[in-house]
């Protein structure tokens, strides 16, 4: 089964990431996830940074990838 990846889309470029989504999430259910697990550092340390969603997630299963970010298309 090839992966599933998810985009975390940001303002700033340099901050939109990519993580492997666990093989047994449905699409829906991974996005319900994500979007709780980032709730959730956000409320708890309102100065959070990248590296705090990413531990959190990757306890998660939700595995950080890396990346090209390619030319805009519009």
């Amino acid at each position: 089964m090839p992966d599933t990846l998810m985009v975390l889309p940001a303002i700033d470029r340099k901050a939109i990431r990519l993580v492997r989504v666990p093989p047994d999430f449905e699409a829906q259910e991974a996005y319900r996830r994500v979007t709780g697990l980032i709730a959730s550092v956000e409320e708890e340390d309102p100065g959070y940074t990248w590296e705090d969603i990413e531990s959190v997630l990757d306890e998660h299963g939700f595995e950080p990838v890396e990346f090209m970010l390619g030319p805009s298309l519009d």
